[in-house]
């Protein structure tokens, strides 16, 4: 576990070292993901940090988390409300809280079988997929934050991780909208952060992927429209899927519309 629990812990750190300089009203400000604020974004990662970390250390508390959600949500409540319940921090001490947690979690987790399986709100899975699905939450709501501070993120080989996670819910990506799942999947041939080659499936009628491993990750993480990147796609079956794509767990979502998604201005820009 010791690769997965350094690149959640670097990604924990590369979003930390944004927040950080963040002045009190930024806080409380509107992204463009759902008007979702910095702080219902950390909330919300704290929250389900900590349910995944219960759910390999402690079961029965995970599994308490969870039926209160639900029951929260059956009787009309706001996700963002529960969240607020179980977090009751804001600010900087919401910053220092998530951080501190989620670093020694990476600490603690470095001991476990890779293969463990662990409840969760959908299937079981490992907990390397566990862990890796707290890294792409981390990134893809991190993009948000990013977004509103008009900043590009530091990308590493971390990514390669959300990458991967990508590639293999190529079948979810069709089975979440009830559509039949092509075989085989379109042929990727993709640039990581620092020139690298990463290459996934086989030359073949569904299709090609080209273009950068970060155009890819924001598509299947849906924090860019496919039109908002530069990325090459040839083939029906590549295209359909890069449209429609989601790595995500839960109900079939939609990807945002073109141009919703982008890196803010400059103030001085936008005066």
């Amino acid at each position: 576990m010791h690769h997965q629990t350094c690149d959640f812990a670097e990604e924990i750190q590369v979003l930390a070292a944004a927040l950080q300089p963040m002045r009190d009203a930024q806080w409380t400000e509107p992204t463009q993901f759902k008007q979702w604020t910095p702080e219902h974004i950390l909330r919300h990662l704290h929250c389900w940090n900590e349910a995944a970390d219960w759910a390999v250390h402690s079961p029965k508390t995970f599994q308490e988390r969870l039926a209160s959600s639900r029951e929260h949500t059956r009787q009309g409540g706001n996700m963002r409300e529960f969240e607020r319940q179980m977090v009751d921090v804001s600010g900087h001490a919401l910053l220092e809280r998530w951080q501190a947690f989620a670093l020694d979690m990476a600490e603690r987790w470095q001991v476990l079988d890779a293969r463990q399986r662990v409840d969760w709100a959908g299937p079981p899975m490992s907990v390397r997929s566990s862990l890796t699905a707290r890294q792409m939450e981390t990134w893809a709501h991190g993009q948000a934050i990013f977004d509103m501070l008009g900043q590009d993120r530091p990308e590493t080989a971390r990514l390669r991780n959300i990458v991967v996670l990508g590639v293999n819910t190529f079948a979810w990506s069709h089975k979440v909208r009830g559509w039949d799942v092509p075989d085989p999947m379109p042929r990727m041939e993709l640039t990581g952060p620092s020139g690298e080659p990463w290459s996934f499936g086989e030359t073949g009628e569904s299709g090609l992927v080209h273009g950068s491993a970060k155009d890819f990750a924001q598509v299947v993480t849906q924090t860019r429209h496919l039109l908002d990147t530069e990325l090459r796609v040839e083939g029906e079956v590549a295209r359909r899927w890069l449209l429609n794509a989601q790595c995500f767990a839960g109900a079939a979502e939609p990807p945002p519309s073109p141009g919703v998604r982008h890196k803010a201005l400059p103030s001085a820009l936008v005066d």
